[in-house]
């Protein structure tokens, strides 16, 4: 992983659209700074795209959708997109296995009787595809060896599982966040995802197939704490943690177009 500023300016002049994470990436501890959030509206004044990609739920990314200035919102690790221009949403959604929700409802009942001090995530009833656990954003961190146990449970059962810096996401279906965005860009947005002329900023392990997708990924520095667990780490690094890492790239990325 090499500084930001690295990232040559030539290639950055260039890029036209931000695919981002959400927590931990734009949020810092689990709030929306002032500073990244304006950073969203600059990005927008500018001309480039902003595409949250996240693992919260469809409630969320409603919500989202609607009131930030967003290009569009891919949620559920990848189930689902939405944009909303002029007032108007238009949603797309991945296949959805029939028998997916009593599937996930054993595997919940044997994460919570077999790995003490997780829960269901506070945000599970806005979810229409997926199962998050809980392991340090209302509960005290649990190690890795225990998140770890979740996840292989997931995995027991036939069901993908992610981790990210604040859940284990599981669910049964062959989406992705990659492969959503790919439908939400031609789809939604009307043009075809060009990594070239994108970036993807991340901080956490369920981001990998992303940074492995997109040649310019840049993660937020806590992205560091996780360097051992990611075959496939971005290629750049901001100086600075979570929303003021985010900042840091969108200041780089306009600093570069003259904005």
């Amino acid at each position: 992983m090499q500084p930001l500023r690295a990232l040559p300016s030539s290639v950055a002049a260039r890029i036209d659209a931000i695919y981002s994470d959400l927590d931990d990436t734009i949020s810092t501890g689990g709030r929306v700074s002032a500073a990244a959030f304006a950073a969203l509206w600059r990005a927008q004044a500018a001309g480039v795209n902003v595409v949250l990609v996240t693992g919260r739920p469809a409630g969320w990314c409603d919500h989202l959708a609607r009131m930030w200035p967003l290009a569009a919102v891919v949620g559920e690790n990848g189930a689902l997109a939405f944009a909303c221009e002029e007032g108007r949403m238009r949603r797309i959604y991945a296949a959805r296995e029939p028998d997916a929700a009593a599937r996930l409802a054993v595997i919940r009942d044997e994460v919570l009787a077999t790995v003490p001090g997780c829960k269901v995530s506070a945000d599970q009833p806005y979810r229409e595809y997926d199962l998050a656990i809980d392991f340090c954003e209302e509960v005290p961190p649990l190690p890795e060896d225990e998140v770890d146990r979740i996840a292989a449970i997931f995995r027991r059962h036939g069901a993908t599982a992610k981790v990210s810096s604040i859940h284990v996401n599981g669910w049964f279906g062959s989406y992705d966040k990659l492969s959503m965005c790919r439908r939400a860009a031609g789809e939604l947005l009307g043009a075809p995802l060009d990594p070239e002329r994108a970036v993807f900023v991340g901080d956490s392990p369920n981001d990998e197939p992303m940074f492995r997708a997109f040649p310019h990924a840049v993660g937020v520095a806590n992205v560091r704490r996780f360097a051992p667990r990611l075959a496939a780490p971005p290629s750049y690094v901001a100086d600075a943690e979570s929303g003021a890492g985010f900042t840091e790239v969108v200041d780089y990325l306009l600093a570069a177009r003259g904005k």
